[in-house]
Parts: C-alpha cells; structure tokens; sequence
C-alpha cells in the first residue's frame, strides 16, 4: 500500500467515525489533517528500537508477573506479557490500601483472584460479564454482577449499588462502541485519584483508539488571562478531573486528579529578557 492510499484511507476512517458520532464539531473537524498526519507518521516513520535488555540484567520485580507465571492450574487467566508492567506502573499506588476495583470481562475467573492477591486484603473486587455463567466466580471479598456493558441504564443500576469505584479495567467486549459508553458511564464515577485502564484495544477497535485521541486532545485545552508577569487559565472541566491520558499498545490508562489543580499558571522568573 502507498503512502498516500494509507492516508486516504486514514483519513477516511476518521472522517466516517465522526460523522457517525453525535459529538462531531467543527472544531473536531478542523483537528481530522493533524490527526490523519499525526497516524500517517507513526505508520511511515523511522522509529529505531532501544538496545535490546542485556542477557545477565536482573528481571525487575513484578508481582503480577509473578503470579501470573506461577499460575499453571486453576481458573483461566489470559493476557499480553507487556501488559504486567503497565498495570503494575499505574496501580501499585493502591497495594494494601482499601482498594475498589472494577473488572469488566470476567470470561475464566482467573484474573479475579490475581487483582485479590496484588491488592491485598483491602481490596473489594467487582467483576462485571454477560455471561450468566461467571457467578460461578463469587467468592469471599469478590462480587460479581451479570450485565451488558453498552447498556447505559445497566450503568446507571450498577452506580446505585456500586457506589465507589477507585479502579475499573475494561476486559470486556472489546468492541469499540462498549468500550466508549463504558468509558463515557464510568469515568465520571471513578473516585478521585482513581484509575481507568482500557484493554485490547486492537485493529478491530481502532476507532475507540480515534476517540480517545480525541479525548486526550482537551488536555491541551487553554483560555489564557495574560498578566505582565504570568500567564493563567482556568481548567475546563476534564482538565480539573483528568490527570493524564497515557496510550500504550492495545491500551488505554486514564488517571484522575485527586485534588482541584486549581488554576494553570505560568510564572516568570529572572530579570533579563530578549527583546522579543
């Protein structure tokens, strides 16, 4: 395939999911060149790899890997090899604290009992599935509830007697139209400082990826009130609740603030200035 039939076809795809969307402006519009360009880059580019990891390097501590690796019998437990350290770099700030933790996709059970064991005996852990089967995984400190996740009345229910969630991952459906009404019901739930982790996010659900680059792109979203020495800006309403938004391959991890920023302010400093 050409250059420029990937970009045709790149930005075919974006323009398509945002006419469907009911959120299509025209400042999303106005975005769709510098994403089309922005994807045909990551797909063209030059991108020389890191030196691979020396052959006597100790292996960094992971426990999930560890448990992972140790679990050879029992319920069921699937995941990508990369994914260890990305939840143990996002949720190891929640090990032995009371911990509220949401897995959407319960399929064999087995990742239900990893969560219990990484936490520790402060967590209360939610699995979430269709499949009426998976109430089989009930157990001490594990609770488990059968519901379609691109049901949005289910969501609503499900906030009622949830009502504090700290961390949600989304192992569900992967189809990228549950994956966003998921996203949309439940982040704004998610507590304070809490954590929103997206899994398998691949060819199949590319567009969920488009509409998280979307999302990420009102991190950067700014009204200055410029002053002599500094320069504010009063977050919007996602800056003021969403820390970051960090992609890795297949994955999506939101964290939330767990304190108002306040304002965004930009201090000078020093005495001697280019004329400019």
């Amino acid at each position: 395939m050409s250059r420029i039939h990937t970009a045709i076809v790149t930005l075919k795809e974006i323009v398509n999911s945002a006419i469907e969307s009911p959120r299509c402006t025209i400042d999303a519009l106005k975005l769709l060149p510098s994403i089309a360009q922005g994807l045909q880059y990551g797909r063209t580019g030059n991108f020389p790899p890191p030196p691979d990891r020396p052959a006597d390097a100790p292996p960094e501590a992971n426990p999930l890997l560890e448990y992972f690796n140790a679990h050879t019998e029992g319920p069921g437990l699937w995941k990508w090899l990369h994914y260890f350290d990305i939840y143990h770099r996002h949720l190891q700030k929640f090990v032995g604290r009371e911990v509220h933790v949401l897995e959407v996709g319960i399929y064999s059970g087995g990742s239900l009992g990893m969560w219990r064991e990484y936490f520790g005996k402060g967590c209360h852990i939610y699995g979430m599935d269709i499949e009426p089967a998976c109430m089989a995984y009930k157990a001490e400190g594990i609770d488990v509830f059968i519901g379609d996740q691109s049901d949005r009345d289910y969501w609503k229910r499900f906030r009622e007697m949830v009502p504090r969630v700290d961390v949600l991952i989304d192992d569900g459906g992967h189809d990228p139209e549950q994956q966003r009404i998921t996203l949309e019901e439940m982040l704004p739930h998610i507590q304070p400082g809490g954590v929103y982790l997206c899994e398998d996010i691949g060819s199949k659900a590319n567009r969920f990826g488009g509409y998280v680059s979307g999302l990420a792109c009102n991190m950067n979203a700014a009204k200055k009130t410029v002053e002599v020495f500094d320069a504010q800006t009063i977050p919007s309403g996602f800056q003021a609740s969403v820390r970051s938004v960090t992609q890795y391959p297949f994955v999506t991890v939101i964290e939330k603030l767990e304190n108002n920023p306040g304002l965004f302010t930009s201090h000078k400093h020093g005495t001697e200035w280019q004329p400019y």
